[in-house]
């Protein structure tokens, strides 16, 4: 029978045995490296709870958790806060179900409104499910003449103006420039952005696993970046930003084309193309892409909730905040932004 443990981030030691562990487990995902949890406590200050079971001296799964209280979206565990996967990862059952009780003792404990984890598969028909989200992942062909037939001839002509228009790619050593674009991006849509310490964290707690690939054009203006991270051959761009001349100039296609053709070159065999919900501009993107939509399992167990939340811009009653947030000077959107983005999660 495994023993549950509680796992103290500061010990590097059995922060090691952790990523070893995620590291080999086919249930596990990029999100589930100590790094993020790290990540998420220096820049947030939220608290985390990082459960593992054991026998024998082996850990037998793993289930990080991590804790926002907030004033606007209330009191919630999360597997994981700001990352699109999550949830436990395990090599039996019981494992499995002992870091689930665990989690759900904790959520009640600490006096949570719900518990979600964001599994890639559904793992319990009964529990209530958020069903707005799905995935992108395709396999990266060893040929880089093959992975260019096969995205859909419409956005294969978009990437082939990118290259016409001599538009260039390169690995950035920090983050400041896609930073610059990130921030104008999500400011344009009317949302928040996270802080700039947040992708520094990311970058200094996953090294060369995080990358920022940025696209200039001929003169050297700043079009398109994108920071995102490698697992397990896997390729997974995740945060994203454009200026407004990326669309005429074809500069977004263009990025995540030199992100496979990298990805490629070096041996990768999987593209994540992540997150997006239902019926928006991004959704339609990559499936243009080539790529398929796989439905995410965001399960639930509600405390103090009648229903599952839905904090996110789909939903009507932030319409106008969405408009407002619009309407602010960048730089009073970025100062603003971190207060109320880091409650999300």
């Amino acid at each position: 029978m495994p023993t549950l443990e509680r796992l103290d981030l500061a010990d590097a030691r059995s922060a090691a045995l952790w990523d070893a562990f995620v590291l080999a487990c086919p249930q596990a995902s990029v999100f589930h490296r100590t790094a993020w949890g790290r990540a998420i406590a220096s820049t947030f200050g939220h608290a985390t709870h990082y459960l593992y079971t054991h026998e024998a001296g082996q850990i037998t799964g793993v289930l990080p958790l991590g804790e926002i209280k907030s004033l606007l979206f209330g009191h919630a565990i999360t597997s994981l806060p700001f990352a699109v996967y999550g949830g436990v990862a395990a090599n039996d059952a019981a494992s499995a179900a002992m870091l689930e009780r665990a989690a759900i003792e904790l959520g009640r404990q600490r006096g949570a409104q719900h518990l979600e984890l964001r599994h890639l598969e559904r793992r319990h028909a009964d529990w209530p499910l958020q069903d707005l989200y799905v995935t992108f992942r395709k396999p990266i062909l060893a040929d880089e003449e093959a992975n260019m037939l096969a995205i859909p001839r419409k956005q294969r002509a978009m990437v082939r103006k990118g290259i016409k228009n001599d538009l260039t790619a390169s690995f950035d050593p920090g983050v400041d420039r896609f930073f610059s674009l990130y921030a104008g991006n999500v400011h344009r849509h009317g949302t928040p952005a996270l802080p700039k310490s947040w992708f520094e964290a990311l970058r200094r707690e996953y090294g060369s696993d995080c990358e920022v690939l940025t696209v200039t054009g001929p003169s050297g203006q700043l079009l398109s970046s994108v920071l995102g991270f490698r697992f397990r051959g896997e390729v997974l761009p995740y945060y994203a930003g454009d200026d407004e001349a990326a669309r005429d100039l074809a500069a977004n296609d263009f990025k995540y084309w030199e992100l496979m053709r990298h990805a490629c070159a070096r041996g990768d065999t999987l593209f994540d193309y992540g997150r997006s919900k239902l019926g928006t501009g991004p959704y339609a993107f990559k499936k243009n892409w080539g790529f398929e939509p796989q439905p995410l399992a965001y399960e639930f167990q509600l405390f103090k909730r009648d229903a599952v939340p839905q904090n996110n811009p789909s939903n009507a009653k932030y319409k106008l905040l969405i408009e407002t947030w619009r309407k602010l000077p960048l730089t009073v959107a970025n100062w603003l932004g971190p207060m109320v983005v880091r409650s999300l999660g």
